[in-house]
């Protein structure tokens, strides 16, 4: 019994390993590109930020947004249903800079959730023919972020352009928590996308062109599920031959995280939910990496226990401590492995997570995957509203 489980620990932790370095390592050590494309080259652009009760945070953003480094562009504040002072500002700030425009939505309709609705409403209203979207409790790391993200796509002659989006550091094990698994799923979408298997993006730092959106029926397959206005549609347009992805540190959109478990668990829930309508291949692809990672440490402790046991009872196999051998040091090269490239893709990614930190993060995405897994599989699909 004790072979077949570490066959099985030594088949598991070779997938990992090919994960790890043939996958996460195109993020870890590929090229990252600085285009840097003349202004007749660049075409216009209309910034989308679709907002709820969010006054006090597009106070701070809008003006940022609208002094962006770029030759022609707008910003597209959707205002979709506010009740404090969301209106009046947008109101003054439309006034104060001229390329800040408006809409408001005033009501919600049962075949769609509010905010694909927002965005179909912003997208048909856009001035210009590529849009890049983000949220009002995020920051741009600088004003060339509209410019890098465009000339990112423009240079590829790609429609899609994918970015990313860290949450703000703070001193809790909750911060720690969100910001591993902000940095595990970021390196697997963008690892991913890079070796031309695109499955989704965040829409706190995303573009791409209309015509692409109309020509896909937009949001039209996913209306009535929470979320998914980034993930579902990417999943649903982006392709190896339109997509590229932009992993310059000035194009990083920083994001509030949530400070309670309580709000953590409902975003994740609801993110889970939005995973259940990947496409079959997708979800098959991040069904391994997850699996495989959860089983290289539910097996390690296996095979520890069950030489504990050997030990003690004092049974001893030559074949075994063979097999134990070889395991054990593909398992610690495994280790060593992950701290040393997703350790890597998070210094390029904003220094997500502390390199010291990665065996931690290792084993505590482990158990998070489990229960996630669980959660998955005996939930229900439903419908949700926001």
């Amino acid at each position: 019994m004790i072979a077949i489980v570490l066959f099985g620990w030594l088949l598991v932790v070779g997938i990992q390993l090919v994960i790890i370095l043939f996958v996460f390592g195109r993020l870890a050590f590929g090229r990252r590109d600085s285009p840097t494309l003349s202004d007749n080259r660049l075409p216009a652009v209309t910034i989308i930020v679709c907002a709820r009760n969010e006054h006090m945070n597009l106070r701070d953003l809008v003006p940022f947004l609208a002094s962006q480094d770029y030759p022609e562009f707008e910003v597209l504040v959707m205002d979709d249903r506010s009740t404090d002072d969301t209106d009046r500002l947008l109101t003054e700030l439309a006034v104060d800079y001229p390329n800040v425009r408006t809409i408001r939505v005033d009501k919600e309709y049962d075949h769609v959730t509010p905010k694909k609705y927002a965005l179909t409403i912003a997208l048909k209203k856009a001035l210009h023919p590529v849009v890049l979207l983000t949220d009002a409790d995020c920051r741009p790391t600088s004003r060339n972020w509209l410019r890098l993200m465009i000339a990112t796509g423009q240079e590829k002659q790609r429609d899609v352009v994918l970015g990313f989006s860290p949450y703000v550091r703070y001193p809790s094990f909750l911060n720690f928590m969100i910001r591993a698994e902000t940095l595990s799923t970021a390196v697997q979408y963008l690892s991913l996308a890079l070796a031309g298997r695109p499955y989704m993006g965040v829409g706190r730092n995303l573009a791409y062109s209309k015509d692409l959106f109309f020509e896909n029926k937009g949001f039209y397959t996913h209306m009535n599920v929470l979320g998914g206005d980034d993930d579902l549609f990417i999943n649903q347009v982006a392709t190896a031959r339109n997509t590229a992805v932009s992993l310059h540190p000035d194009t990083f959109v920083w994001s509030e995280p949530k400070h309670s478990w309580g709000e953590w668990r409902r975003q994740k829930r609801r993110h889970l939910n939005v995973g259940k309508f990947y496409k079959w291949g997708d979800k098959i692809s991040l069904g391994v990496i997850a699996s495989t990672h959860i089983l290289s440490w539910v097996l390690a402790l296996v095979v520890g226990a069950f030489v504990l046991w050997l030990a003690l009872s004092g049974q001893q196999s030559r074949l075994l401590n063979d097999l134990l051998l070889v395991a054990t040091g593909l398992f610690t090269l495994r280790l060593l492995t992950y701290w040393l490239v997703v350790g890597r893709s998070s210094y390029r990614l904003g220094h997500t997570i502390h390199w010291a930190l990665m065996p931690v993060m290792d084993v505590v995405l482990a158990i998070y995957y489990s229960f996630s897994g669980l959660r998955m599989l005996f939930s229900k699909r439903k419908k949700q509203v926001w």
